[in-house]
């Protein structure tokens, strides 16, 4: 039997292109939580546990995951079989509430290793991929209009994207809409606009800033209200023109089946680390499937390692009307892989050696890890 020997854990801080503003924080430099899992055949599976702005995203931490799975995941792990990577997330979920971001990285680690192991990609350890490149949106989010004209113009030129989301909701709504309003004329016609709101607006708010959206012609509202009111979701879904899209209300399968049943979205957000972990995010798609809810593969501004492992759950979807977000890596000025991710023709290019089909760049992790 092959075992898992013993797991290390790394925090890493990699600094950002420009301050890349949400409604609830901005991001000057990302924070990940980097995975070692050592198995006793000497393969190494390498995982990311990535979250937004410390604790102004959710309720993980990098500082948090780091101390949960060395505290409490590592002893539930070690000295058991290596490759049976679902006996032991089953065993997470018996002995430890929630921390979805910290399993999420702890499985991608265990597939990693596993895929390698077999000399197998992750995405067919999934069930199979259906797709070698995948769509990719880019999130103009630097706060000033004209900047983010410009860079959506640069994005375009260069064939790199050509779906643009709109991170609002941190200010007035006549003052979001009139910034939507600005980027749609410049960009609209070649390009697909899309809004993320964040959970900022109240009911009132959604209302009104979702009827001036949908004169604009935008494609895509997400999450405008609170994920806790479904009935409020329902109520945009069933009016908007725009799709109106769930994503910090998707936790795993069983949030997913809720709103499913309260028809409270046209699409939904799958992230791996919010499903906590890649085959959960398999399982919300497939309640999307059933639903005839719409996918869309999202992201935690995650480095090289959790994009890459996104990516091979992604691959795997019957469908994927929405495309991706997965540019966290061209948000940081550095890359922490040996050989950086292809984007080109608007896509990104599913790597197909075994595990994740990357290697680290141990120089670049030494430097940007944290000390202290």
């Amino acid at each position: 039997m092959i075992t898992i020997d013993r797991i290390e854990t790394v925090l890493v801080d990699l600094p950002a292109i420009r301050p890349h503003k949400l409604a609830m924080t901005t991001v000057n430099v990302q924070s990940i939580v980097l995975i070692r899992l050592f198995r006793s055949d000497g393969v190494i599976g390498i995982g990311e546990a990535t979250t937004i702005g410390g604790l102004a995203y959710g309720d993980e931490s990098p500082e948090g995951i780091k101390l949960a799975i060395d505290t409490y995941f590592s002893p539930i792990m070690i000295g058991q079989n290596a490759d049976r990577p679902a006996e032991i997330m089953a065993a997470f979920d018996r002995h430890i509430v929630g921390n979805r971001f910290a399993k999420n990285g702890l499985e991608t680690a265990l597939l990693d290793g596993l895929g390698k192991a077999c000399v197998l990609p992750v995405s067919e350890l999934l069930g199979g991929r259906r797709r070698d490149a995948l769509p990719v949106a880019w999130t103009l989010a630097s706060g000033s209009t004209d900047r983010d004209i410009d860079e959506g113009v640069e994005m375009l030129e260069a064939c790199r994207h050509n779906i643009f989301k709109l991170k609002i909701g941190m200010g007035d709504v006549d003052e979001d809409c009139r910034h939507v309003e600005a980027i749609a004329k410049a960009l609209g016609g070649r390009s697909s606009i899309r809004v993320d709101v964040n959970q900022h607006w109240s009911r009132a708010e959604a209302t009104r800033g979702v009827a001036w959206l949908d004169s604009l012609g935008v494609d895509l509202i997400e999450q405008p209200l609170l994920g806790t009111d479904i009935e409020g979701m329902t109520a945009l879904s069933c009016t908007a023109k725009a799709a109106i899209m769930a994503d910090e209300a998707l936790t795993g399968p069983q949030s997913a089946y809720r709103y499913a049943q309260a028809q409270a979205a046209d699409v939904f957000s799958v992230k791996i680390a919010q499903s906590g972990g890649l085959t959960k995010a398999g399982k919300v798609a497939d309640v999307g499937d059933v639903a005839h809810v719409a996918l869309y593969g999202g992201t935690m501004l995650e480095a090289g390692v959790g994009t890459v492992a996104s990516a091979h759950v992604f691959s795997t979807f019957k469908k994927l009307e929405w495309g991706t977000e997965l540019f966290g890596p061209l948000l940081l000025t550095e890359d922490i892989l040996s050989d950086p991710l292809t984007y080109c023709d608007f896509s990104l290019a599913v790597p197909d050696g075994p595990g994740l089909g990357i290697n680290l760049d141990e120089d670049k992790v030494r430097h940007f890890a944290r000390t202290n």
